[in-house]
This record gives C-alpha cells, structure tokens and sequence, in this order.
C-alpha cells in the first residue's frame, strides 16, 4: 500500500513551508501532485517564535498565528491555506527509511511514498547532553527547545518555577534567547558556557561585553569558561542542582539546554554526498542524485560571496531563501540560477534587536555608543585584505541595515581602518548613496534578504515580540 506524488517535501519547518509557498506562487503542479510529510501534528510555522513570543508571561504567541510566511502580506500557511492550494499535508508521520534508487520513503507506518521530485527540509536536532557523555537529561525539569512540544514543555516547566532558579546550559542563541524569557517570567538565570563570552561564534569581546552586562542588569548570571558534568535530583528524579567541572553546585528548579544543533541526515548518508555535517547541493540545492534537492539548516551549499565555499547555514533566512531558490530550481530547469545568497543573522530580546551579514573574518572595525542601555546603536564592521567582509549593528533602522549589508555584499574597499573607525555607520550610508543617481538612501533593486529581514520584524511584532511587550509594561507602569 502506498502513495505516488510528483513533489514531496519532506520535513515540517520553515523550509517547508517557504518551499510550498513557492510552488503555490508559480504553479507547475496539480492538485494531488506535492505533499508535505512532517512528523509534527502541526502545519510549518516560524521556528524563532518558539524562544521569543512564544515564551512570554503576557499574551504569549500561539498557532495559528505564526504559521510560516507570517509577515509576507499577513499570510499565514495554515492547514485551510494548504488544502485551498491543493497541496497534501502528511502530519505525524515519521519516516523510517528512504531509497534514493527508488525514489521512496518508507513511513513508520510501513506506507511507501513515492516521488519524481524530493526536497529535503529535514532540518536540525538539538543535541542532547548524553552526546557529550552526561547522563539524566530526561529528568522532568530538564528542557530543550527546537519544536512545539519542547516549547510546551518549557512553558508549562516555566510556569511551575516562577520565582525560582533556572540553569542555562550554552550561550548561543538558544541560551541567550531563553535566558532573557526566564528572567521575563521572574525566573532567576544563570548561563554556564565553556567559551570566554556569549555568542561566542559571532560577537566579538567587545560586542559580548555590552549584552552580558545588558543581561546582569536584567538579572541573569554568567558563568564561563566551564562546563556542567552531572546533576543532584531529589526522590522523584527532578534536579535539585547542576554540579559544574570545579565542582561548583548551582541550585536549580529547572534547567534549560541549549548547546547546538545537528542536522538531520541520517536517512540519505550512504545514498548522497555529504558536505559541513550536512547534505551537498550545487547552486541550484540540488544533490549528487539529479531527482533530490536539500533546503534549510541540513544544505551545504555554495555561498558566491565567500568565493563558492562550501557553508551550511543554521538560521532561519537561509531556511526561506533556499527553500524558494530550490522550487524555482525544479519548476524552471531550462533557466538555472546559481543561488547568490548573503548570509544574514539576527536576533532581538529585550528591547534589542541586531543584525549581521557576511563573514566575520579579518581585522574587526567597531563603531558607534557601546555604553548607553537606552536605545544602543553600535557595529562592528569584518575588514580582510583591505574589503569589508561583513557587518553588524545593533539598534539600527531599516534604511541602516540596508546600508550595512549593501556594503558587504558589495566588498566595498576601505582604504584607510582609521578613518572607517571614524566614520562607523556612515561609511555604509555613504557608499549606497553611491548605486542610485539622486543620492537617496533606497537602494535601486531591494535584495530578497532585505525582504526577508523586514518579514522577520514584521513576524516579531506580530506575535508580541519582547521589545513590544517590555514597552507596554514600562507605559503601565
């Protein structure tokens, strides 16, 4: 017993969502003709909801109000959306084996689904502590947050702890987004992390140094340069405390984990080449198999800007800009297109909100007020053999986060790091007052990551993003 499609997408996240959206705007397909098969009971929806509105105390975000493409138009890709479109929607369904030969999937049901077309958008786990030899992760009050249930479980661990103390294992993005929810929801926050700062595979020191204590004057802790080796637990298997390696106990009513992600490959590693811990594709997504393309956090694909090296980005830009690029790939093959994708970053808690684009590579040229709390707006720019290689601000407005990331994907020529010192954001300014006759600060073609850049604040404020919320506080109080 089984099932035939044209077009399967398989994975649930945002790449799947943005993939479908794609197909839905071009057409090229038939009623019956593409499925979606995820393992989630739920339709895509926005992944970055999850550690943001999702976890607020007040009003918090909830589907279907962050479906996926929220913000394009106020769409929302909901299950009425998918069935309008005539595009099948395969939820809770686990897929045990594939074979590429064949063109089929294997559900865990013992269905075979077979495909002319297959878009892989299995994404990315979260890795777990047992990976890195520390048992009793499953302890009740133990959360990690990459799905909907997680982030349920979260909430309702939350909940239970208010007033309490929470241990934040990692400080990457998870960690830094969680930590600045816990301490929203009058929650006690300690950060534990190996590195010397947060963030520690972007920000540079002085960057770090302005959120962590951005953080402290909010409440939370840091603790660095170590990591936990076990837990206490009391009777009923909760942890009572997390035993870091210079034997330190730090009391906790719950703990969060956040310490990186792996993308999920294991059903095509014998089966396709594998690249940067995921699946490679050329510039049209497309694998080493000529039927099957790879999208999201699991692509490594060729990145123009960086001179065609091999990247796999985990953020969820990459996730929409592939995805699109991909469908265009399979709909439109007598055009190929390699994708010229700039890599872009962002992140807001708080009342803060940043972006980076390119790659921080190089002599590091900060810029701007690294010492207010009310209303930052400081940057930092990547300069590598006299070009800027990437960019980052914080606190900017739409027109300067254009400029920045017009001047890296541009390679603009710094000839003197004094003077771009000096300048800080208005060099950026200046130059993209260069691409268009009348000097004006819109530049002459808006680049599809500028689009999704604007989308991501538009879905922010639309599920009550941490800076709307703390606002309205502040106007109560």
């Amino acid at each position: 017993m089984g099932r035939a499609f044209v077009y399967v997408i398989l994975g649930g996240g945002v790449a799947a969502g943005y993939a479908a959206l794609e197909f839905a705007r071009r057409g090229g397909y038939s009623r019956g003709e593409l499925c979606i098969i995820s393992e989630e009971a739920v339709a895509p929806y926005e992944r970055p909801a999850l550690s943001k509105g999702y976890l607020l105390p007040e009003g918090p975000a909830r589907l279907p109000g962050f479906h996926t493409c929220v913000g394009a138009n106020d769409e929302l890709l909901t299950t009425k959306w998918y069935k309008e479109n005539g595009i099948e929607l395969v939820l809770g369904t686990k897929v045990m084996a594939a074979d590429i030969r064949r063109k089929t999937l294997l559900t865990a049901t013992g269905e075979t689904i077979s495909y002319k077309n297959l878009i892989i958008a299995t994404g990315a786990r979260a890795l777990k502590l047992e990976e890195f030899g520390i048992s009793g992760s499953d302890a009740s009050n133990i959360c990690y947050l990459r799905n909907l249930d997680d982030a349920d479980k979260l909430v309702k661990v939350m909940r239970s702890c208010s007033g309490g103390n929470a241990v934040v294992i990692g400080g990457g993005y998870i960690g830094m987004e969680c930590a600045a929810a816990l301490v929203t929801n009058k929650i006690k926050a300690t950060m534990v992390f190996p590195e010397n700062h947060c963030m520690a595979h972007l920000f540079t020191p002085k960057i770090a140094e302005y959120y962590e204590n951005y953080y402290i004057s909010k409440g939370v802790t840091f603790i660095k340069g170590t990591v936990l080796t076990s837990f206490e637990k009391d009777s009923t298997g909760k942890v009572t405390s997390v035993i870091l390696k210079d034997g330190k106990h730090l009391p906790a009513d719950m703990v969060v984990v956040g310490i990186g992600i792996r993308a999920n490959t294991s059903l095509f590693e014998d089966q396709l080449l594998m690249d940067q811990g995921g699946i490679k594709v050329n510039g049209q997504m497309l694998t080493s198999d000529g039927s099957v393309y790879a999208v999201g956090d699991v692509a490594a694909f060729p990145i123009k800007l960086f001179d065609g090296v091999i990247r796999r980005l985990e953020h969820v830009d990459s996730a929409r800009r592939t995805a699109r690029h991909a469908v265009a790939a399979i709909l439109e093959p007598s055009k190929p297109r390699d994708i010229d994708y700039l890599p872009f970053f962002y992140s807001r808690v708080f009342t803060l909100s940043w972006q980076f684009y390119g790659n921080n590579i190089g002599e590091v040229v900060h810029f701007g007020d690294f010492t207010t709390s009310n209303s930052p707006r400081f940057g930092a720019y990547w300069v590598d053999k006299s070009l800027i290689r990437g960019a980052f601000l914080e606190g900017g407005s739409r027109e300067e986060y254009e400029a920045i990331s017009n001047v890296v994907r541009r390679k603009v020529k710094v000839a003197n790091i004094a003077e771009l010192e000096k300048q800080g954001l208005m060099f950026a300014i200046q130059e993209s007052q260069k691409d268009i006759p009348d000097g004006g600060l819109v530049l002459s073609e808006k680049p599809m990551f500028i689009w999704h850049a604007t989308a991501g604040v538009i879905a922010a404020a639309s599920i009550a993003a941490f800076g709307y919320w703390y606002g309205r506080r502040r106007r109560r109080w």
